[in-house]
């Protein structure tokens, strides 16, 4: 299966991310699971937020997600990135979460920033540098250095990095590139490290953002 034949390169660097990935099947995720613990189901998203279990009525119909499609890309993501302790995993789905809308929104509507978008709502910016390293490091991404210098706006850059397996993978690419200071704290589970990791992705908690990352952590596992 191919993601365990590169399983040790990518856990053993993030930038040795070398393929993407089709949408994971269910052998895939119990592969992840028996050799990551990375699995995250449909039932542990819906656990924490209940409006992912459905799309119905959704306002933008074709950005939602249910947490069952969610789920397989959000455990590829950790998988990817080396995100392999459970207080990491927890924060970037509440983080996500959050951000999308319950995963109703792949891109800013509110209000309305050009370019702005994935799970994780990233800026222009840093969409730019997620294409970048994906076009860098990874040989079948489907994302080429030509696709990212082409691409005439933020919103053509964002096209690039917004499909499924590459928008719920934004949180964990910025964790782990642009984060790592606060990776330990988030690990350990603390207030404190939730606040630091809030702080780098330049935003502040607030009750809504805390509520979602209690439910995660309250699971203790997945």
């Amino acid at each position: 299966m191919q993601i365990l034949t590169i399983l040790t390169t990518l856990l053993a660097s993030v930038s040795a991310l070398p393929n993407r990935y089709p949408a994971p099947t269910p052998s895939d995720i119990i592969a992840i699971r028996q050799s990551t613990g990375t699995e995250i189901t449909a039932a542990n998203i819906i656990s924490i937020d209940p409006a992912t279990a459905t799309c119905d009525d959704a306002p933008a119909p074709d950005e939602c997600r249910t947490a069952a499609q969610a789920a397989p890309y959000v455990a590829i993501s950790f998988l990817n990135f080396g995100i392999t302790t459970f207080g990491e995993q927890a924060a970037l789905v509440a983080l996500m979460l959050y951000e999308s809308g319950d995963f109703k929104y792949a891109q800013n509507h509110f209000p309305g920033v050009p370019g702005q978008g994935t799970r994780n709502m990233q800026s222009p910016a840093y969409n730019l540098q997620y294409a970048n390293y994906l076009a860098t490091v990874c040989t079948n991404c489907g994302i080429t250095s030509a696709q990212v210098q082409q691409a005439s706006d933020p919103t053509a850059l964002l096209a690039l990095v917004n499909t499924d397996e590459w928008s719920f993978g934004s949180a964990a690419w910025y964790l782990a590139t642009q984060c790592g200071h606060v990776r330990d704290g988030l690990a350990a589970g603390t207030q404190d490290g939730w606040q630091a990791y809030l702080q780098c992705v330049g935003t502040s908690p607030d009750d809504k953002r805390n509520a979602l990352w209690s439910a995660a952590m309250a699971l203790g596992q997945w």
